[in-house]
């Protein structure tokens, strides 16, 4: 066993509680409302835009080149994902410039940033490690027996991918190189995943 899958395994109840939402239910199906997740979308991009520039000061702070290198990589692996989305906003008529972030997407943001800036690489990675294996953990789930033919099913092959998984691996693997076995570390990746639950149920609650 490791660290990251010893945290991954403490937070079963809210990776269960994420897969069983409302809004990945909709998502899983094709049901989810239209506006639900053109809103997703554009906080979605907000939110990549923090991740990225986490990934850029954390890889500032690296203890050695190959974590260096790893969280450069990651980074630019975002940049790609924010193309997607951009790709996403056209199909569903969102404007991303004019998208404002909510209240659930500052709290992650601000949290994300705050911990790169104000911690170590192994606490910031642990922080950013459950978008990554969270995301990939649905994309599978909702990928089986297959993907559904729906107006979702390009979300769900991005992130059931082998290539998705291996980015998720990745960053664990910094979890495993830098941050020990801590309360703190254990708190802020529970914290994550409870802003991952609460990023789905403000898409959902949208009008």
């Amino acid at each position: 066993m490791t660290n990251s899958n010893d945290l991954w395994q403490a937070n079963q109840d809210l990776s269960e509680a994420c897969l069983q939402h409302p809004f990945v239910r909709g998502i899983a199906d094709g049901s989810l409302p239209s506006n639900s997740f053109a809103y997703y979308i554009a906080q979605d991009a907000f939110f990549l835009g923090a991740f990225a520039r986490a990934y850029s000061i954390a890889a500032a702070k690296a203890l050695d080149w190959e974590g260096f290198e790893i969280l450069h990589n990651l980074g630019s692996g975002v940049l790609e994902e924010l193309r997607l989305h951009q790709g996403y906003a056209g199909k569903w008529g969102v404007n991303l410039q004019e998208a404002k972030p909510g209240i659930a997407t500052r709290r992650y943001t601000d949290f994300l940033l705050a911990t790169a800036w104000g911690s170590g690489v192994g606490l910031t990675a642990a922080a950013m490690t459950p978008c990554l294996r969270l995301y990939a953990f649905l994309g599978q789930q909702l990928a089986k027996p297959n993907i559904p033919e729906h107006a979702f099913s390009e979300w769900i092959s991005t992130y059931s991918s082998p290539d998705f998984e291996i980015l998720a691996k990745r960053l664990e693997s910094l979890v495993d190189r830098y941050a020990e076995a801590t309360p703190e570390v254990e708190a802020t990746y529970r914290y994550a995943m409870l802003c991952e639950r609460d990023f789905f149920q403000a898409a959902w609650e949208i009008e």
